[in-house]
């Protein structure tokens, strides 16, 4: 199976799989099914602040309504009370990852990202520090990737390696090594995969190492 086509970012232990390029197509077709700035019926719509217990019911359905309280007990426990906010949602901001790069996060913020596949898996990373674009890799030790297939599934770091996150305005990668990754998604974010990877050593987070973005939340500390 491919990997991503690696443009741009460096400091990868090990060479990326080989250039996806039908991921480019599969992803115009899906650009044509939801045009960007159009949100999607029933979309993840995960209100953070019930996730964590603070007493704030999910805003709108959302496939993962009873599992995402879940995630509160797995995050660092300095985090579980601070303020969350949605800060980039494809339904509501389109789907760009430069646009998700210029959320407004604060520099120091930790990042929630939740993802629902055309597929409804729904599966996800959380890093300790902001998600931008870079040249090299960054990150914590308290990184870690999860999916709810069905059941609340947590990776944490493994420390083999410190390729926790990196990328720039084509490709996002949380975890990597020998050219494999834990969870990558293009820069229009319609395309994604997701493998075993020795940062988390992860099962695979969808049903398939490669599939399609339906739905894409970034939640973090404004």
């Amino acid at each position: 199976m491919r990997g991503p086509s690696w443009r741009g970012a460096a400091g990868l232990g090990g060479s990326p799989g080989s250039s996806g390029g039908g991921a480019e197509q599969a992803g115009a077709e899906h650009a044509q099914q939801h045009p960007a700035g159009q949100g999607h019926r029933g979309g993840l719509s995960m209100d953070l602040r019930s996730a964590l217990g603070q007493g704030r019911t999910l805003s709108r359905p959302a496939p993962t309504e009873a599992a995402v309280p879940q995630l509160g007990p797995q995050l660092p426990p300095r985090l579980t009370q601070q303020p969350w906010h949605l800060l980039y949602s494809t339904g509501r901001d389109g789907f760009s990852l430069r646009t998700l790069y210029r959320s407004g996060a604060r520099p120091d913020s930790p990042a929630l990202l939740l993802i629902r596949d055309t597929e409804a898996q729904a599966f996800g990373a959380f890093s300790a520090t902001a998600i931008r674009s870079s040249s090299g890799f960054y990150g914590t030790g308290e990184t870690f990737l999860f999916s709810f297939c069905p059941e609340l599934k947590v990776f944490r770091w493994t420390g083999r390696n410190d390729f926790f996150v990196n990328g720039d305005v084509n490709l996002l990668m949380v975890g990597g090594g020998s050219g494999r990754f834990g969870l990558w998604l293009d820069g229009d974010l319609h395309r994604g995969g997701s493998q075993r990877c020795e940062t988390f050593d992860n099962e695979i987070l969808s049903q398939r190492e490669e599939f399609c973005i339906q739905d894409l939340e970034m939640w973090g500390l404004a």
